[in-house]
């Protein structure tokens, strides 16, 4: 696997084939008369090459031989996804151009799709995955996640929680956990795997966060190293590909090879991205050769920023709080979480303020707290302009800021009860009702805080009055929830009597 040596001697990881096909491209001057129409930048207007470049135009080709929609010719992509299946300890790799969003729906619909049966999922999933149960009809079985009252934060859900799922729906086509979450936290997964596969059962690990994971012993499990059958990465996020490069790796005879890759047909875009693909070609070429020493590297880094921050006065790094039986089982220590609670200032004023006096971008932030992820990219510069950022922001936040009132609902409160399928909820005939008149109707829509992405309603779902008062008193103080019909979030969308 990757960088370890346990992979397959026949396979030369110094060749990257869908890299060097456009490098071809490029080398033997071809010209398409094909879609983009742009024709490599020729076409576009110089007022937009002076911001992207040239060059992003130059690497956007679609006829490059077997990178179109005929995959078959020239077998590049087959030989770069074997090549990634071989990286990471997987049976197959599949990429995909358009994102983690797609690549969980394919695996959902693979292994639950028509069934009939349902599919156990964590209730911390991403928008996506609901999505997914909207697209597919498929009926969510939800996993409870747990929860820590005291900072109001869910975890991943435990391998007991799993079987006591099972218990309750034995008959589901298989389980869905998010592992690791937008926080770092992760998963019991081979505990968690071992529950699925006595009943004979496959999980599917959402692990959009995770795609560095196979590359250094001192981060979180990989999936596949510890019996996930299917699993979902965004090299995007934690690797160095473009947005939407995600792959799904496959292994064991649980979920089928080829079902799997004709869901993914069905959703998939017939003009991938060229330059998406090579990137992710490159990526793994990269981690095998220089994997242990970019994230040696990168968590020297972040032991460093983990270290300087919790130096500053009201500024807490979770770190052990969140392990341990009651809550996570591992914590990926790249995704730095600050909370700030102590003082008295919101996560979401944080960021803002960052972000406007500091020019810092920050991952995500909540109520009480803000998270800055790193990557393989960070280094001594970045690391000293994030910490340089933290201790000026802190240095006014006394004087300029004062505590906000959100309404945090009790553990019991987040657990809506599913009414009707997402599907019917989402497609039936629905109306807007004050967010006041909304308490026990069904929703018909997500109403998801963005970052992390994780919907608070669901549609299908009946909505009670603490969830609607924290979403919105949340969205009055800087919660974004982009998804709502009516931004404003007055309203919400139910389903019609």
């Amino acid at each position: 696997m990757g960088t370890d040596g346990r992979g397959r001697a026949d396979l030369d990881h110094s060749r990257a084939p869908l890299v060097e096909a456009l490098h071809d491209y490029h080398r033997l001057n071809r010209y398409g008369f094909t879609p983009p129409g742009h024709r490599q930048g020729r076409g576009v207007d110089e007022r937009v090459l002076a911001v992207i470049g040239r060059d992003a135009f130059a690497a956007d080709v679609l006829a490059t031989p077997g990178l179109d929609d005929r995959l078959s010719r020239g077998g590049y992509l087959a030989r770069a996804e074997e090549l990634m299946a071989d990286a990471v300890g997987a049976d197959q790799a599949f990429f995909s151009t358009c994102g983690s969003s797609l690549s969980v729906k394919a695996a959902m619909m693979a292994v639950a799709g028509g069934s009939g049966k349902g599919l156990l999922v964590a209730r911390d999933s991403h928008k996506s995955i609901v999505a997914g149960l909207i697209f597919s009809g498929v009926l969510p079985r939800w996993i409870t996640p747990r929860w820590d009252t005291e900072r109001h934060f869910s975890h991943p859900p435990s391998p007991d929680q799993v079987r006591q799922a099972w218990e309750q729906h034995p008959d589901a086509a298989g389980a869905l956990i998010v592992s690791p979450s937008p926080y770092g936290t992760c998963a019991d997964i081979e505990g968690i795997a071992r529950v699925c596969h006595e009943r004979g059962k496959p999980l599917i690990v959402d692990e959009a966060w995770g795609a560095h994971l196979p590359f250094h012993p001192d981060l979180p499990t990989w999936a596949m190293d510890v019996g996930a059958d299917l699993c979902v990465v965004s090299v995007h996020k934690m690797g160095a590909g473009f947005e939407q490069g995600s792959v799904f790796h496959l292994q064991g005879d649980l979920v089928d090879p080829v079902r799997l890759r004709q869901c993914a047909d069905l959703l998939t875009t017939t003009s991938p991205s060229v330059p998406i693909y090579a990137a992710l070609d490159g990526w793994r070429r990269q981690m095998v050769q220089r994997g242990r020493e970019l994230f040696d590297s990168a968590l020297r880094t972040a032991g460093h920023i983990r270290a300087e921050l919790d130096r500053i006065p009201g500024v807490r790094v979770m770190d052990e709080e969140l392990l341990g039986v009651e809550a996570s089982h591992d914590l990926d220590r790249l995704q730095v979480l600050m909370d700030i609670s102590a003082t008295g200032v919101t996560g979401y004023d944080a960021e803002a303020w960052l972000r406007e006096h500091c020019r810092i971008d920050l991952g995500m932030s909540d109520h009480r707290r803000m998270l800055a992820t790193l990557s393989l990219a960070d280094n001594a510069e970045t690391a000293d302009t994030l910490i340089a950022a933290v201790r000026e922001w802190r240095a006014q936040a006394r004087a300029t800021s004062a505590p906000r009132e959100i309404r945090l609902p009790e553990p019991a409160e987040l657990q809506l009860d599913t009414a009707m399928l997402p599907r019917d909820a989402f497609f039936g005939p629905t109306e807007m009702v004050p967010i006041g008149d909304a308490a026990g109707r069904i929703a018909a829509e997500q109403l998801t805080p963005y970052p992390p992405g994780i919907p608070v309603v669901v549609p299908g779902e009946r909505l009670d009055p603490g969830v609607l008062e924290y979403l919105r008193t949340g969205h009055d103080h800087g919660m974004n929830v982009p998804d709502a019909s009516d931004p404003r979030l007055r309203s919400v969308r139910v389903v019609a009597p």
